[in-house]
């Protein structure tokens, strides 16, 4: 239940707008010509979401991306419109308790089928498929790196969005297919190029940017023309993000991201399906402190 501003949110109740969807993180209202997006508080492990928020997670989740759209402005257009209240449609504007920053009014956009990973590091499922073939989603690698490894050059792999379970990693040419590949090439190279930016911006701060996703969409009516970068941008939960002065190729990295949680759930041997199991209070401060921390390292500020 939410009763002030700095209450944990598991999920929105707006009165007044319709809503269209509650993901595992984000609930999207249909505000007219625009959409209201709102970050909760709840949290996905192994792609279950599970019974107890992440105080602050919502929160930290908005201004990391708000900031990132504010330093990427000159290089990419967004969808952000408004983060003040009095800007948002007239019939919500007094619940500020599960809006006030929270949330993002934002354009309506035709999305783009396709997640745009950007790999600078070898990690994650990049890891386990050079492991398996020597490349990652069809993009030869040399031989003999080891796990996070810096690649000789940030590489392109997108995935395809998946509703339920993981998304699934295809090749580059396997996205011309879908979203024909003079858009795909267009999608690989602005992402490249905001990812650069990003990272040398993140190793100003201490960070390395091992790796991200971004989501970009089409003004409606408008297919073809500008990519317009949307959703969440370059945060704990689309990114990992690894304290430079701890970084120790080899092995699997320290993050500001869920590992608190993940840890947790292997060391209870959770089987991996629904329903997830409680957190305990420790692991939950523990993971509410990374959160910020990432917030406070990324921008040099605390959390608003």
């Amino acid at each position: 239940m939410t009763t002030t501003l700095s209450a944990t949110l598991w999920e929105s109740n707006l009165r007044g707008l319709p809503l269209l969807s509650r993901g595992k993180v984000r609930d999207l209202y249909d505000g007219g010509d625009a959409l209201l997006m709102i970050a909760c508080d709840r949290l996905s492990a192994f792609d279950v979401v599970l019974p107890t928020p992440i105080p602050d997670k919502g929160r930290v989740l908005t201004q990391i991306s708000l900031f990132w759209f504010d330093y990427l402005k000159n290089t990419v257009r967004n969808h952000l419109l408004s983060t003040r209240l009095e800007d948002y449609p007239a019939a919500v504007r007094g619940q500020a308790e599960q809006l006030a920053g929270r949330s993002m009014l934002v354009r309506k956009l035709k999305m783009v089928p396709i997640e745009c990973v950007v790999r600078g590091y070898l990690s994650g499922s990049g890891w386990k498929d050079y492991q398996r073939t020597g490349a990652v989603c069809g993009v030869k690698l040399p031989a003999g790196l080891r796990e996070s490894d810096r690649l000789p050059e940030p590489i392109f792999t997108p995935a395809t969005k998946a509703q339920t379970g993981h998304d699934e990693n295809i090749s580059v040419e396997q996205a011309g297919e879908i979203v024909g590949a003079a858009v795909a090439a267009r999608l690989a190279e602005l992402s490249l190029r905001i990812y650069r930016q990003a990272a040398d911006y993140a190793e100003s701060r201490g960070i390395i940017l091992a790796d991200t996703k971004f989501e970009f969409g089409f003004a409606p009516g408008a297919e073809g023309g500008e990519l317009i970068l949307a959703d969440e941008v370059l945060t704990p939960d689309s990114s990992r993000f690894w304290p430079r002065d701890r970084y120790q190729p080899g092995r699997a990295q320290d993050s500001y991201d869920k590992q608190y949680v993940r840890d947790y759930l292997e060391q209870i041997h959770w089987n991996k399906q629904p329903p997830g199991p409680e957190l305990p209070a420790e692991v939950v401060a523990g993971t509410t402190a990374k959160y910020r921390e990432a917030y406070q390292a990324l921008t040099g500020r605390p959390l608003p």
